[in-house]
């Protein structure tokens, strides 16, 4: 059964974002909030939790994963930033946009797109989720979530905790998060592509 804690979005408890950092060092796969819809994640380099993902989402191998970065500086050891991908990410970001970018050999293998060696990545504007990756030092691996067969985010964790208590380690209860998922933009040619509309503004990406 899954641990349950609710930490202030505005002015998180330390101590427990501690306390969910140590469970993601030890394999912990946990739901949290974010600036779009909760998200559920894990260890960066943890194949066991990785699939533990797959199993609650029931997708494949093929599905792409996110790296949420605490900042931009993360984001070049992970990605291929050059001064063009740079404005953009410094534009938007903190945010509710996923970039796919280039990765760089930092990514293990099995994240990133098969074909293309790309990566999505983000940086949450939101106090939980910073806080999370602030006292980890790296992304976590995510994934919106999205449970099998419906199209739309969890946003609430009662609701998280009742469906997913046995599948989850830990739900953190960051109060109601918005009902999309983020805006997609692919940055890895020479002109943005919007991939995927959500929560984030299309405008500048339809615009270029």
């Amino acid at each position: 059964m899954s641990q349950y804690f609710s930490i202030h979005p505005e002015n998180p408890q330390q101590r427990l974002i501690q306390k969910a950092v140590d469970m993601v060092r030890n394999g912990a796969v946990i739901a949290y909030p974010t600036d779009s819809a909760y998200a559920i994640g894990c260890h960066i380099g943890d194949k066991k939790a990785l699939d533990k993902i797959r199993n609650i989402r029931r997708v494949d191998d093929k599905h792409n994963f996110t790296l949420m970065c605490r900042d931009l500086s993360e984001i070049a050891t992970y990605a291929k930033v050059d001064n063009a991908v740079y404005r953009f990410l410094n534009a938007y970001t903190p945010g509710p946009y996923t970039f796919i970018l280039k990765a760089t050999r930092e990514v293990p293998r099995r994240l990133m797109h098969a074909k293309r060696r790309t990566i999505g990545i983000r940086i949450p504007d939101n106090k939980i989720a910073q806080g999370l990756l602030e006292q980890l030092g790296e992304p976590l691996m995510s994934s919106t979530l999205i449970l099998p067969d419906e199209t739309l985010p969890m946003t609430d964790a009662y609701e998280i905790r009742d469906q997913l208590e046995h599948q989850l380690d830990l739900v953190i209860d960051g109060g109601h998060c918005g009902l999309e998922p983020t805006t997609v933009v692919d940055l890895t040619e020479h002109q943005p592509s919007l991939v995927r509309v959500g929560c984030g503004d299309p405008t500048p990406f339809e615009e270029v």
